[in-house]
């Protein structure tokens, strides 16, 4: 029992040193865990034989995280996302295995085991790829969606290569595992369904365990949660949603299927359950725990002294592989109209072998189909390829986008030809939604962005904007500021928006500067900066959605209407004096004991004045507003009966 114990503590110490300092690096966690692998395993000698049992254990990582990824898609997505799906992915399974079959085929391999490296090279590390998406932002990239379509066909692709792959056995391999088993009995035999099935019979036994995986999830598992969520016992609902992922996996495993793919097409099936929140929460930290122990298990797994007698063949390999992938994905980019960071990105994302590399080189050792020294050379080659994927991310982050950007930059301004009476600076949600406006008010608007890509997407849709940065000049001079009425500033960046607010008040004074705040100390700086009117992007929003959460509970729309314009004509009042008290603090720290006091007499004073009751009088903010209906008050005793407790607690 000891021995498990310090095992445990090597691997969880490793981890919690090793990652952070790769995060905090710039490396992420994945080469963090990869090279606390390493560490542990082939340098020190930490752990030893027991590290290929804890990557089976660890790979029901991966079979969580897709779980996980198959929460997110509700089945109409999927659908939606069919053409990348197949075609997309498809032609990327077939041309990597192509590719890598040829070059084998060119070395003297057999066209058996040519055929089963391509298949066992065509895959990607779905763990590795979209963890590190995850972390960097990535996911919702074109580049990213593209290679999370290919990396899901490759999932499901698992299945039929396991099927496929016994077919390719080798005659001398099979001769010799039958003298092998003559020689010395089976100490065991794994479970199997389906083991001595006729083909017919399997291929019902693979529908059946489908069908039923969906409709126990569309049909079963509702009630079930609802039973257990009624316990209010947390670790409960924990325990079972691992029934749940454990239950699946081990039900595909036994009828011969990938019990990744069992529990994606779960979680698929799940994903529009109203326990996917809880679902997700309580499987997260597993998933976590368990993919971080598969990157440590396949660092420690290197094996350096195989590693040291084919080094250069290894290396050799391993490059050749990432780069035939790459230049295959390259191509495919060109097809499916891939452009620009995103082509870069989805090339070099999925340029490894993967972690069901490993799963096929197992099996495709057990079918008799690869020799164990040339399976032993190739899992060396997807081990160091996944070791050297993070590698790849960090050259597309600090070479290959910075590039990109700079060309963005440098593209020549949009030549200008009208003038407008109003001028918007950036065009992103914010300033569409006010061109819109005024467009359709028949105000004409010169709109002028520096993100080529922004301008681009726009010019698709039919809408006009121009390329410049709005911070030069002569651009402002060509898009017609001196005749302007006024200038709208929508820009995404803080310092710069404050910068051409300072221009525009100092060059034109009487020219109106409408600003777009990202919180209240940006709008002091605005303000600061001479900008007339300054509005925050969510306070509207969270207004109405406030207004609209009283609804819900009952209160008389006139009534919420009363309480949305008392809270935004106190905070108006309170603005000048917040913005003076910011003010004269201008030398120290800008939120100082005194901000904070009148902050809160602020929040004091809107709570009173909620509070109060003021049926007897309108206020000139309610004159706008339709007059209440007639008997408004006595409707709206009964009706606030229920809604005062609610009242009292906000």
């Amino acid at each position: 029992m000891t021995i498990y114990f310090l095992q445990a503590f090597i691997y969880l110490v490793a981890a919690v040193i090793a990652v952070p300092v790769a995060k905090r690096l710039g490396l992420g966690s994945v080469l963090g865990y990869l090279i606390a692998g390493v560490i542990i395993g082939p340098v020190a000698g930490l752990v030893g034989d027991e590290t290929t049992t804890i990557q089976h254990f660890a790979e029901f990582g991966v079979v969580m995280m897709l779980f996980l990824v198959g929460l997110e898609l509700e089945p109409k997505m999927l659908w939606a996302m069919r053409n990348r799906l197949m075609g997309l992915g498809g032609l990327q399974v077939v041309g990597s295995a192509a590719a890598v079959m040829a070059i084998a085929l060119a070395f003297g391999q057999p066209v058996s085991i040519a055929l089963t490296i391509g298949l066992i090279f065509a895959l990607s590390s779905t763990a590795i790829v979209l963890q590190t998406f995850n972390e960097k932002g990535l996911t919702k990239t074109e580049g990213g969606k593209n290679a999370f379509s290919v990396l899901l066909f490759q999932d499901i692709a698992v299945i039929p290569m396991l099927a496929f792959i016994p077919l390719l056995a080798l005659p001398e391999l099979v001769e010799k595992a039958q003298q092998a088993v003559g020689n010395a009995a089976e100490h065991h035999e794994e479970f199997s369904l389906v083991a001595h099935l006729p083909g017919w019979a399997y291929g019902l036994v693979i529908l059946a365990s489908i069908a039923v995986v969906v409709a126990g999830g569309h049909y079963l598992s509702r009630p079930l949660f609802r039973f257990v969520a009624s316990s209010g016992l947390r670790e409960i609902f924990t325990a079972t949603a691992l029934m749940l992922v454990v239950g699946i996996a081990a039900l595909m495993s036994l009828v011969g299927l990938s019990p990744a793919l069992g529990t994606f097409l779960a979680g698929v099936v799940l994903a529009n359950s109203e326990f996917r929140h809880e679902l997700e929460s309580n499987i997260d930290p597993f998933k976590g725990l368990l993919l971080g122990l598969f990157f440590i298990t396949v660092g420690a797994g290197i094996d350096f002294g195989i590693l040291s007698e084919q080094l250069i063949v290894i290396i050799l390999l391993t490059l050749g592989v990432m780069l035939l992938k790459a230049l295959v994905l390259l191509a495919l980019s060109f097809i499916f109209g891939i452009k620009g960071s995103d082509r870069w990105l989805f090339a070099l994302s999925l340029a490894q072998a993967g972690e069901f590399g490993f799963v096929l080189l197992s099996f495709s050792m057990q079918q008799h189909v690869l020799p164990l020294e040339l399976a032993q050379t190739l899992s060396l080659v997807v081990a160091l390829s996944m070791f050297l994927t993070p590698g790849l991310f960090i050259l597309f982050d600090k070479v290959i986008l910075p590039k990109f950007e700079a060309n963005s930059n440098e593209r020549e301004a949009d030549t200008i030809e009208e003038k407008g009476t109003v001028i918007i600076a950036g065009i992103g949600r914010f300033g569409q939604i006010i061109n819109r406006l005024l467009v359709a008010n028949g105000i004409h608007t010169v709109v002028l962005d520096h993100q080529a890509d922004q301008v681009d997407a726009l010019r698709r849709y039919g809408a006009k904007a121009y390329f410049g940065d709005a911070l030069r000049p002569e651009l402002l001079h060509t898009a017609g500021v001196e005749e302007a009425a006024m200038v709208v500033v929508a820009i995404d960046s803080r310092e710069s928006s404050i910068e051409l607010v300072k221009y525009l008040k100092h060059t034109y004074p009487h020219l109106k500067v409408l600003a777009r705040a990202f919180d209240r100390g940006h709008g002091y700086l605005l303000r600061s900066a001479g900008a007339d009117y300054i509005e925050s992007e969510t306070y509207h929003s969270a207004l109405q959605v406030g207004g609209q959460a009283l609804r819900e509970l009952g209160f008389h729309p006139f009534f919420v209407e009363k309480q949305i314009n008392i809270y935004h004509e106190l905070d108006d009042k309170a603005s000048d004096v917040l913005y003076h008290a910011w003010q004269d603090d201008s030398e120290g720290e800008r939120f100082d004991n005194n901000y904070r006091q009148l902050f809160m007499d602020l929040e004091d004073n809107i709570k009173s004045a909620v509070q109060q009751d003021r049926f007897g009088k309108f206020a000139s903010t309610d004159r706008h507003w339709t007059p209440p209906p007639k008997g408004y008050a006595d409707d709206f005793d009964d009706d606030n009966e229920a809604g005062a407790g609610s009242t009292e607690k906000t």
